[in-house]
């Protein structure tokens, strides 16, 4: 499927805030068998200096859910989403992301290519607490299979 590269730059709006939970960071690392005690007990994430529970490396994908809808659902982008596969996944953290925290994702286009046949989108989510304090900034690839 061709992807139209005029849409490089296009962000979109800030979504509602994420309150991020401290059961939710423990659902997520029992999910991915993230074992460290950080990630579990409020003792242990305050031993290594985090207010509450720490969330894994790779957390903020629930986090940007949200966000990445805006981006797929875009009428005028035209992703047809059952040709979709994750291609990339990147992550640069100013912070972690801990227990507590009030996150809002602004996401934006940063590439398009079109080769054999096939899309490749990067979007570049930056995520921050509701206070405009950066938090992580997220990259995604998606390929968008061509029919052929």
């Amino acid at each position: 499927m061709s992807l139209d590269p005029s849409f490089v730059g296009r962000s979109y709006p800030p979504t509602a805030p994420y309150q991020v939970g401290r059961e939710k960071i423990r659902e997520f690392a029992r999910a991915i068998g993230a074992t460290d005690p950080a990630h579990h007990d409020p003792e242990a994430a305050r031993a290594h200096g985090h207010p509450d529970v720490v969330a894994p490396p790779t957390f903020p994908v629930v986090v940007s859910e949200a966000s990445g809808k805006q981006v797929f659902a875009d009428p005028d982008l035209g992703i047809d989403y059952s040709r979709v596969v994750h291609g990339d996944q990147r992550f640069a953290y100013t912070r972690p992301v801990v227990a507590g925290d009030e996150l809002v994702c602004v996401s934006t286009v940063d590439e398009i290519t079109n080769r054999g046949g096939h899309g490749f989108l990067t979007t570049r989510t930056e995520i921050a607490t509701t206070t405009g304090e950066p938090v992580v900034t997220m990259w995604s690839k998606i390929v968008v299979r061509g029919e052929a």
